[in-house]
């Protein structure tokens, strides 16, 4: 590795319909029933345009024959009997053909859910939707309940807190529970909650999701999305989606309770979506409650046929205990204790109150194109209680997206382009420690001294296009480019003062193709750049502080490289039969990948070591297949799968050599058999295995493999928004680590390194929806 460093630590998409092109047998000729109707344009039909998208992509295999025309919604009839009226009601048509024959053709649409899958079907590479509908039927404790089942996506909880440990094909695989997000792009309905300080993660709750979107490493390209991991977007309901009043309570084990309720309707031109949840979980480790209390709003405006608008609103408290690390010995024996440093400062992180505020304005300027313009402001106060010296972080951040498509057709080549800028700039970012004991260093200092004071500063400005061109029919080339910007600073200024800057402009180009094979099933590649620069914070990993009262604390920071990657992809996915599947390799070669290290010292001030380190490959395999077993007039039984294999590891370094990147499994693997019956009962066998992970750089310190036991019992009442479920977690009880921060190098030792996961428990919980 290189350099090393300590730093501290501080989470309308156009709904595409085609046309049935019916013909009648009318004496000797054949006449299509579609040139008797115009379909149903989503720009005249709030009911299917959804926030937080790209362009449609009108040529693609999202308008196949065969992916229009499905069953009616339910929700629009739920609308009808609330008195809610649709702008354009043209489903359908009647023509009359040879002797006053006449037939009547009904338009239907897509799921929200289904839609955006059919949109990300365009995607020449690693993507997926997960529709809460689905996640919903389950017990919903973290993020990590919600990202179950995606292939290339690592997400850990630990102690049920919201600091999740999330990674995607290798990004931030080294970064801890209570650290800022790194390497993803993390959205809420396509506006960017990730800053120059990375994501925070305590407004990511996961009720009041309508479905969410994983697009893997620079498949996120049209979101602005070029760090390694790619994207993920939380898209929220909406008033033409959501439960008129819907209520939902979840209960179980470790004193777990968590409520919500919410509303959603249309007044006129005006519709509106409202959720609060509240949650409290005692643990299964000692040190480990958590609580938090949380608002999810949005209001939608219609002025006309093409201009629409949703405004934003999230707001969310959360207070998390932080029991620290353990060592393999002591998760093997005793997972309930926490690490006897952080129990004996009652370590803590309190996110008092973060607020989110967006916008994103649709114009629809003609059927060919579309402009979303969208911004958001975040006020991300911090407080961490977890050692010797507490540290309070201030951050307030903007970001503003603009993305401009359109549809042609070149020589009768069909074209899409979309052209975007994407920019996050921090307005404010601070960070003050205060000494928190009367012991050691601090015994002669009042309690709540201010020990240092930093300053921090950052901006993102992403400009991209790109291009889909059907060079053949049904076989599509994708060209695109980037033009970077970034910026960095830190700068200390208690008790003493210095600086340092940062600037890099990038070009991160993307080629790719997708050929559809059949309407069901295509095979796609890409080759792709990506660019992450660091948190603005851990540039404070200078020099440390060798006496005073700020002891051990970092004096200065240091010039930090931007983290680049050259990634090649093939893959292909679709359905046959009864059998749906999703299967991606990507080799990437990656240029001063960002990597921390946890040190005994570092873990005293609540800090960890960083570095750029010699270049390292990324290659994985991440597949998923679902199956209908067995199918029958009451039900079906079906098995679903995924699959990741990863290989991230150094290439000749001068001290590791080839040693593969510790903190994250080889193979990782969720299965699940599944049984559903039409009167409305369900129920579930899964399980999640994972091999061992090492520990530390020199990787001679692994927490074991694990596999772990699950079971779900529930009942859907048939065509009523109403739901109960009983869940078994853990059936074995096995003591698994779920969590590496790798320490550097264990040398025969034992290092506390590793977060248990939880033991067996017992889950419930009864929601009901009405309209």
């Amino acid at each position: 590795m290189k350099h090393r460093h300590r730093s501290e630590l501080p989470l309308p998409r156009r709904n595409t319909l085609g046309t049935h092109s019916l013909a009648l047998l009318a004496g000797v000729s054949l006449v299509p029933v579609s040139t008797a109707f115009s379909a149903v344009s989503p720009s005249r039909n709030p009911a299917l345009v959804q926030p937080g998208h790209t362009a449609t992509q009108p040529g693609s295999s999202a308008e196949s024959p065969s992916a229009a025309g499905h069953a009616a919604s339910a929700k629009a009839t739920d609308r009808a009997k609330r008195g809610v009226q649709t702008p354009d009601r043209r489903s359908g048509a009647k023509s009359v053909i040879g002797k006053a024959e006449s037939i009547t053709v009904s338009q239907h649409r897509l799921s929200p859910a289904a839609a955006a899958s059919r949109q990300l079907e365009t995607v020449p590479g690693g993507v997926s939707v997960i529709s809460s509908k689905e996640v919903l039927r389950s017990r919903n404790l973290t993020n990590a309940d919600l990202l179950a089942f995606q292939p290339g996506v690592f997400a850990q909880s630990s102690g049920g807190g919201d600091g999740l440990r999330l990674s995607i094909r290798g990004s931030g695989i080294q970064t801890g529970t209570n650290y800022f997000r790194s390497g993803i792009l993390l959205m809420f309905d396509g506006l960017p909650v990730t800053t120059p300080a990375g994501t925070p993660y305590e407004l990511f709750e996961t009720l009041g999701i309508q479905y969410t979107e994983v697009l893997r490493g620079a498949n996120a390209f049209d979101y602005g999305g070029l760090q390694l991991g790619g994207a993920i977007n939380y898209v929220a309901p909406t008033g033409y989606t959501a439960d008129h009043f819907q209520a939902r309570v979840e209960a179980g084990s470790f004193n777990y309770n968590k409520q919500q309720i919410s509303s959603g309707a249309v007044i006129g031109k005006s519709d509106y979506y409202i959720s609060l949840t509240k949650s409290y979980r005692g643990g299964y480790q000692a040190q480990t409650a958590a609580s938090s209390f949380g608002v999810n709003a949005n209001y939608g405006y219609r002025f006309n046929d093409n201009v629409s608008t949703r405004l934003f609103f999230r707001y969310r408290q959360t207070q998390n205990g932080y029991p620290g690390y353990l060592t393999r010995d002591q998760i093997e024996t005793n997972p309930k204790q926490a690490q006897a440093l952080y129990a004996s400062l009652h370590g803590h992180r309190i996110q008092p109150g973060s607020k989110f505020y967006g916008d994103m304005t649709t114009i629809r300027i003609d059927d060919r194109s579309k402009l979303e313009l969208g911004f958001d402001y975040q006020d991300a106060p911090i407080d961490i209680q977890n050692t010797a010296t507490a540290q309070r972080w201030g951050y307030k951040t903007v970001a503003g997206v603009l993305r401009y498509s359109r549809n042609d057709t070149f020589w009768g080549h069909k074209s899409e382009t979309l052209f975007g800028i994407d920019t996050y700039t921090d307005l404010e970012a601070w960070q003050t420690n205060r000494s928190r004991t009367n012991t050691g260093i601090y015994a002669k200092i009042p309690f709540g001294t201010v020990l240092r004071h930093s300053n921090y500063g950052g901006t993102d400005n992403y400009f991209h296009i790109r291009n889909n061109f059907e060079l053949f029919h049904n076989f599509w080339l994708t060209a695109a480019g980037a033009l970077d910007f970034v910026q960095r600073s830190t700068e200390v200024t208690y008790p003493t003062q210095s600086s340092v800057g940062t600037s890099g402009l990038g070009f991160t180009p993307r080629g790719g193709f997708r050929y559809v094979i059949s309407p069901h099933a295509s095979i796609y590649g890409n080759v792709s750049r990506s660019f992450q620069p660091p948190n603005d914070w851990q540039l404070l990993s200078g020099a440390l502080y060798t006496s005073g009262p700020a002891q051990g604390l970092n004096a200065s920071g240091v010039k930090l490289d931007n983290q680049t990657a050259t990634t090649y992809e093939v893959g292909t996915r679709g359905e046959w039969k009864d059998i749906r599947w999703s299967v991606s390799y990507y080799y990437s070669d990656v240029r001063n990948e960002l990597l921390s290290v946890m040190t005994p010292l570092s873990q005293l001030y609540g800090a960890a070591t960083y570095s750029n380190a010699s270049p390292t490959t990324h290659q994985g395999v991440e597949a998923s297949l679902e199956t209908d077993l067995i199918k029958w007039s009451g039900g079906k039984l079906g098995l679903r799968q995924s699959y990741t294999w990863q290989d991230f590891h150094f290439r000749h370094d001068a001290v590791f050599g080839h040693n593969a990147l510790p903190g994250i499994p080889a193979h990782f693997y969720q299965g699940e058999i599944r049984l559903d019956l039409k009167n409305g009962l369900y129920a579930n066998f899964n399980t999640q295995v994972s091999s061992k992970v090492s520990g530390s750089y020199d990787d001679t310190y692994y927490a074991p493999s694990y596999h772990i036991f699950n079971t779900t019992i529930g009942y859907e009442w048939p065509h009523k928004h109403r739901q109960v479920f009983l869940s078994f977690n853990n059936l074995a009880n096995t003591h698994y680590a779920s969590i590496v921060v790798p320490g550097y190098i264990a040398a025969g030792k034992q290092l506390a390194v590793f977060q248990p996961g939880d033991g067996f428990g017992v889950f419930a919980g009864v929601s009901a929806g009405f309209n």
